[in-house]
């Protein structure tokens, strides 16, 4: 009898912490931070080593840092009005990111020092960039029609033809193959472009004039692309088999791998977020979400607003997310055990209290 009203006040002790976290929530719960310049218009975003998040604001010429606690510090471009557009934690450290109106591909530390290397190809405009599996940066260029590679080292900077004429390259991901994998919006296809000799292959998307855009390695080992046209979600296997899967979301731009294991997409005025077995749903924003990064602190960051306006946004991921088994935060650990040992606490004291 002592123990089964122990465990009841341990349990009881329990629930206040269960309800703090939402365990039990399905609610997506978002977050809006507006950025210090008005209209810096961010566009890209990536995980930073520093436990920050980064981001490009094309419109003010702008590198971003936020804080998972909505501070910002905001770095301007040695080359005034550059467009910086997408970016991605480069293997040295650093941040590296496409300078589209500048045609320069660019590099800031942690700290806020720049480097910034011209591309070959004059008026290229470069869009997405990567980090390879070969320690080098992998970039698109739109206007150029070529896919380019740049080493740590700033130079050489060397380029490849993309074989359909105008395909304008937008996002570039590594792939589980060891290669990288773009798409392209007007070729309506979905490049591959090996490493070693930059031989590229490309894949026609079976939905016609779908406007592929964000990519990105899925989970389940298979690329997983937005069709911002059609409203889609497309897996194309690296053997180049594909499958597509509706979205309650309209025009789907970038997409990213959650830490629940699914893929979440930003849309037209929604976060939409698909599982790799295709059941999807959406969450409302405020404004149009553009593109998405899974944070250090478990949340989805992203992109929000237009070229001309911006806010970073902050998306928290019910608990209920997560499938049966995925391991939850140390810090939730301690709190439940702490919760435990309170609860057993007060029911030692009412069981010595009893006469």
């Amino acid at each position: 009898m002592q123990t089964q009203n122990g465990t009841r006040c341990c349990f009881w002790g329990v629930l206040p912490f269960l309800a703090i976290t939402g365990v039990t929530s399905a609610q997506v719960s978002f977050t809006q931070y507006p950025l210090p310049t008005a209209s810096g218009g961010p566009y890209g975003i990536a995980a930073g080593p520093d436990g920050a998040l980064w981001f490009a604001e094309y419109q003010s010429g702008k590198i971003g840092r936020a804080t998972t606690a909505g501070a910002f510090t905001e770095y301007g471009t040695p080359t005034s009005a550059s467009g910086p557009s997408l970016i991605v934690k480069g293997p040295d450290g650093a941040l590296w990111f496409t300078e589209s109106n500048a045609n320069q591909i660019g590099r800031i530390t942690t700290g806020g020092a720049f480097s910034e290397y011209p591309i070959p190809t004059a008026g290229s405009f470069p869009f997405g960039i990567a980090a390879g599996p070969d320690g080098a940066l992998w970039f698109t260029e739109q206007a150029g029609n070529k896919v380019g590679r740049i080493p740590t080292s700033g130079s050489p900077v060397t380029e490849y033809p993309i074989p359909t004429a105008n395909s304008q390259a937008q996002v570039i991901a590594a792939g589980p193959d060891g290669a990288l994998w773009f798409a392209e919006f007007k070729g309506n296809k979905i490049g591959r472009i090996a490493t070693s000799g930059g031989s590229v292959a490309e894949y026609p998307v079976p939905t016609a004039n779908s406007g592929p855009v964000g990519i990105v390695t899925g989970p389940d080992g298979a690329l997983w692309f937005t069709e911002g046209r059609s409203g889609i979600a497309g897996r194309i296997t690296t053997n180049g088999q594909f499958t597509e899967y509706p979205l309650p979301s309209a025009s789907p731009v970038g997409i990213a791998v959650g830490p629940d294991g699914a893929l979440w997409i930003a849309c037209a005025n929604a976060l939409a977020r698909i599982t790799t077995a295709g059941a999807a749903s959406q969450y409302p924003t405020t404004g149009t979400a553009n593109f998405p990064v899974a944070g250090p602190d478990g949340a989805i960051w992203f992109t929000g607003g237009t070229y001309g306006a911006g806010a970073i946004d902050r998306a928290a991921i019910p608990g209920s997310f997560f499938p049966t088994g995925t391991p939850i935060s140390p810090t939730w650990v301690l709190m439940l055990l702490a919760m435990l040992a309170i609860g057993a606490c007060v029911a030692a004291k009412r069981i010595h209290a009893r006469p």
